[in-house]
């Protein structure tokens, strides 16, 4: 049964016990386009069912930047603790707890691709990525690298507009946006979640301005159809506790 409005305010409350990870994301672009859930079901762990907002399932491509990334009891360190990535995902939830699945990340550290793989068990894939910032327009550049991963680009010039309220609970705005865990499986296929915590994303709207992407195409979906939901989102701190089987 699809989380209510109480499990997924429950979702965003601090989890107990110690974080592992410190980071902050910010310039972040949401951008969402409806897509039919049977497209992503073969695509998804069995387990997980499909999250949808009034019958209607999301797929989302995110680019973003991240700083001051690191353990917990170590120092965030000078061209290792800031990178840019941009992910591709969709929304599931398990026994009542909403939350993303990645198809794809791709990130222009060689070391957050490493670190992420072996131990949060995520699909992230080494890119070149360029991003310019002027004032509030971001063009954001990435091509993924290497000869074993599925050709993906991104390029993308957006534009930061006018503050928006907080998202409300039940809105369409919450289900895409406030999300605090991820899911995630081994090779051998058991399946894992992570928490996550931070503040409700402060929204602004954003004007896509030029756009091109083969990132949602490389994942195995078609290509998404109609002008996308987006969102400007952020700067957020987060903290990231450790997976836990489920």
């Amino acid at each position: 049964m699809t989380p209510n409005v109480s499990e997924r305010l429950l979702a965003r409350e601090r989890p107990g016990g110690s974080p592992v990870m410190y980071q902050s994301w910010g310039d972040l672009l949401f951008m969402h386009w409806r897509v039919p859930a049977d497209s992503l079901r073969r695509l998804i762990p069995e387990r997980l069912e499909v999250d949808t907002f009034e019958g209607e399932a999301w797929v989302g491509v995110t680019p973003f930047t991240l700083w001051g990334v690191r353990p917990v009891l170590l120092p965030a360190l000078p061209f290792v603790s800031e990178f840019h990535e941009v992910n591709v995902r969709t929304y599931v939830h398990l026994d009542g707890v909403p939350g993303v699945w990645f198809f794809s990340l791709d990130a222009n550290s060689t070391v957050a691709v490493t670190g992420a793989r072996a131990l949060f068990q995520l699909p992230y894939f080494y890119a070149d990525i360029t991003r310019e910032h002027d004032g509030e327009t971001t063009v954001f550049m990435s091509s993924r690298q290497g000869d074993a991963a599925p050709h993906a680009s991104f390029g993308a010039t957006w534009r930061a507009g006018d503050p928006l309220p907080e998202a409300e609970p039940g809105t369409l705005d919450f289900f895409l946006v406030e999300r605090y865990c991820l899911y995630t499986a081994d090779a051998a296929g058991a399946l894992y979640r992570a928490r996550i915590h931070h503040r409700p994303w402060p929204l602004r709207r954003a004007r896509v301005e030029t756009y091109r992407s083969t990132m949602v195409e490389a994942a195995g979906l078609g290509s998404p159809a109609g002008a996308p939901v987006l969102h400007h989102g952020g700067p957020v701190d987060v903290e990231v506790w450790p997976l836990e089987k489920v």
